[in-house]
């Protein structure tokens, strides 16, 4: 190498600009027979038929439910919720992201975690909870055992509220990354509710790490 020169890295775009990577996930997004089925059906994201198997299989949305959708945005399992809840189910959706209105939810932009947002979505709720739903993933760094961690530390955020606002017999859900971190978690669901266990529902992509844990018939 030449005295004073710098090593380059050089980013392989398609024709039209792309990277390649971003040239892959157009190619999967445009063949994924579940975005086509949601965009016919009017679902707001693919993930909505991932909450449609999983309630298909475990019963978790019953007539007039009250369920709080965290990392709701943009509103996929909001709107299976209210399908399939019926007009009297209550639903409070809240994101950290701004989403566009969903007649028969209420929608809060905000950490949960916060005192003023907790107390808002509580407000919201008008009662306890019937269903906690957590669909929140972090921004992946491709470091498998890294966002094992992360994802992991995201659904115990979850699972800390939904102990606060969950009716006796109620159920929470939080997807989660293949990994070995989850012990601890897995421990403290076994103690608060009756049943747990772990789903993929057909929706995801097999490719992907995700995951799903459902507990059912929680005892406070």
């Amino acid at each position: 190498m030449p005295p004073g020169s710098r090593t380059t890295r050089t980013r392989l775009h398609s024709a039209r600009g792309r990277s390649t990577a971003s040239q892959r996930w157009l190619s999967r997004q445009l063949n994924d027979p579940y975005v086509k089925a949601a965009k016919a059906a009017g679902w707001r994201s693919r993930a909505a038929f991932k909450l449609i198997e999983l309630d298909d299989r475990f019963g978790l949305i019953t007539p007039g439910c009250r369920v709080l959708d965290l990392g709701a945005a943009p509103g996929g399992w909001s709107q299976v919720v209210l399908r399939r809840g019926g007009p009297a189910a209550r639903v409070v959706a809240v994101d950290l992201l701004e989403m566009e209105p969903l007649p028969g939810a209420t929608l809060l932009r905000g950490d949960f975690e916060e005192e003023a947002v907790e107390q808002a979505l509580r407000a919201a709720l008008e009662g306890p909870a019937d269903l906690v739903l957590s669909d929140m993933a972090p921004n992946t760094t491709g470091h498998a055992a890294t966002d094992h961690l992360r994802i992991m530390a995201l659904a115990e955020r979850a699972l800390d509220l939904a102990l606060k606002v969950l009716k006796p017999g109620g159920a929470f859900v939080a997807k989660l990354f293949q990994g070995g971190a989850e012990r601890e978690m897995l421990a403290r669901l076994r103690r608060h509710f009756a049943a747990v266990r772990h789903a993929k529902p057909p929706a995801s992509r097999k490719e992907s790490a995700e995951t799903y844990v459902v507990a059912t018939g929680f005892r406070p």
